[in-house]
């Protein structure tokens, strides 16, 4: 009976008044399965869930809509107002100063000699002075007709001072009125005392290129052992900025490091002895180093290769020597790419990468190689299952009110128990409902070091209507076949495509020791995707064509 009981369920809820700035817009959501349902008189289609999604094309200033939902004889109504403001592109109306923006954002440390640079809109035809001395352009009138946007950049001084400060930004008009207005962000120059050396700690520090500001961070160098030393050369917020090698630097996160004492050399080395061996289940390569050095890794196919740069090593080594008990690695060999890169090349015997672990065995660089398993048949392998989510972190929700959390653990036992009567060893990041952090995820398989791993999640979308489909994920272009072989399996189900993506800086996606994909199902936020994911029949069938996937990569490799 409830089923037939009107109701009107918003998701990703717009107040009943919303002030936007775009004339598109969406309301989404559920009723009841048998309502009627209409938004200003047009009626809008509801799924046998009772999910709905209708696109809003507003018109500026006040849009009122009235969403209807009719089980006869009963009927429910809600009212929502859209306030459509259109982008202000008007120069500043009276003297002074509107915005001021920093680059790079956020507060930063600096040295002598490094540069922020401003944007800011003021006043048109006027002096804007940055500190006190430092003057900014005005830019000549861009497409939208704006004036009055002035840039420039401010070098840092030897005989600048300040500390944790905002830094003063002036404009001055011809008539000599002058105004003030502080940046947002704090600026503080390097100390010429106190430490200015980090050392990595925990099992995952990590590198980064720069400083991202999208939902998954900044993108990763990747991760690197403990206890190696590294020079600061200044900060942005929560992230250290490191010199890697003479042209190159980067910024790791200051909850992976520890301060290291004033006077402490700049990592540096002299590359030694080389030694080439395998034992009963991995090869390896070892570098003889004085110090332990900042490393970067990366996959090569066809042929298969595993490159290593070393950061701060100079090559002074005059032999390498290969075991024949070494059984993937075909070759290795190095490269002085330029000053303080040395670059390790080694060269692996079959084309499908099955991943490899970088670490120090005290200061010899470790490059430990993983073998192509000898029997790839199912019934021979691990295989690791991540159901994305869990416990209070509920992932996506969809317009019935399903769950990415409860979803993905349905859908992955579902997937462990297909693999288990088919003979796999399956081991599981959850099997019930709960929380497990990403890092314990990692570490996780880090210790288990299963043959590939499966993460399997659900997508959402800001769009309900046009967006929708299957997707998967990789991020080292030597595991792509794994994700690419599910992908092209789970379109045989006439899903819609949204791609097989590579460099993907998701964590789960991010270790080199063993094969991994990502899996996204399908988008809950759309009304016809829930409704499928919904039906335990189709969720099987999504098992199948992802171990159809998983077949389709070990065959290949074979």
């Amino acid at each position: 009976m409830a089923q037939n009981k009107p109701f009107i369920r918003l998701v990703d809820g717009p107040r009943e008044v919303n002030r936007v700035r775009n004339p598109t817009q969406y309301l989404s959501g559920s009723t009841c399965k048998k309502c009627l349902l209409s938004i200003n008189g047009t009626k809008v289609k509801v799924y046998p869930t009772g999910a709905f999604a209708y696109e809003l094309t507003l018109e500026p200033g006040i849009n009122v809509f009235n969403i209807v939902a009719t089980a006869a004889p009963d009927m429910v109504n809600k009212k929502i107002t859209y306030n459509y403001v259109l982008p202000s592109r008007d120069s500043v109306k009276e003297f002074g100063i509107d915005s001021i923006e920093t680059f790079p954002k956020g507060n930063l440390v600096l040295q002598a000699g490094e540069k922020i640079a401003f944007r800011v809109k003021a006043w048109p035809d006027s002096r804007v002075v940055v500190n006190g001395n430092t003057p900014l352009y005005e830019m000549p009138l861009n497409t939208a007709g704006i004036r009055g946007i002035y840039q420039g950049e401010y070098v840092i001084k030897e005989s600048d001072n300040f500390m944790n400060s905002q830094l003063p930004v002036s404009i001055t008009d011809e008539t000599g009125k002058t105004i003030s207005r502080n940046t947002d962000y704090r600026f503080s120059l390097f100390p010429k005392t106190g430490p200015d050396m980090l050392i990595t700690r925990g099992r995952l520090a990590h590198l980064l290129f720069g400083l991202g500001e999208d939902r998954l961070g900044g993108a990763k160098i990747g991760y690197i052992d403990s206890l190696i030393p590294l020079k600061m050369i200044g900060k942005v917020d929560s992230n250290y900025q490191v010199r890697l090698s003479k042209y190159r630097t980067a910024y790791i996160p200051s909850d992976v490091v520890s301060f290291l004492p004033r006077g402490t050399f700049t990592p540096s080395s002299l590359t030694g002895n080389w030694r080439v061996w395998g034992d009963s289940l991995f090869d390896y390569v070892s570098v003889a180093l004085s110090t332990r050095l900042p490393y970067q890794s990366s996959q090569q196919v066809d042929p298969a290769k595993i490159v290593v740069d070393v950061f701060g090593a100079t090559n002074n080594s005059n032999w390498i020597i290969q075991m024949e008990n070494a059984l993937e690695i075909k070759n290795v060999y190095y490269d002085q790419v330029e000053d303080e890169v040395f670059r390790i090349t080694i060269d692996l015997k079959h084309q499908q990468h099955w991943g490899y672990q970088i670490y120090y065995n005290n200061n010899n660089l470790v490059i430990k190689v993983r073998r192509q398993p000898a029997n790839l048949s199912l019934d021979h392998l691990t295989i690791a299952i991540d159901a994305g989510h869990g416990g209070s972190n509920y992932g996506a929700e969809g317009l019935t009110g399903s769950s990415e959390k409860a979803l993905t653990l349905a859908v992955s036992l579902k997937l462990q128990k297909a693999l288990e009567e088919m003979g796999a060893k399956v081991i599981m990041t959850r099997t019930i409902e709960k929380f497990v952090d990403n890092k314990d995820r990692i570490l996780f398989y880090r210790d288990s070091l299963p043959d590939l791993l499966v993460s399997i999640h659900l997508n959402s979308s800001a769009d309900p209507i046009h967006v929708s489909g299957a997707s998967t994920y990789y991020r080292h272009i030597g595991f792509r076949n794994l994700s690419h072989d599910i992908y092209k399996r789970m379109l045989e189900l006439g899903l819609k495509e949204f791609g097989n993506t590579g460099s993907f800086n998701f964590m789960l996606n991010s270790p080199t020791e063993y094969p991994n994909a990502l899996v996204e199902l399908l988008f809950l936020s759309n009304p016809e995707d829930e409704m499928k994911i919904l039906d335990e029949d189709f969720q099987q069938q999504l098992v199948q064509k992802i171990i159809t996937g998983v077949q389709d990569f070990l065959k290949e490799s074979e």
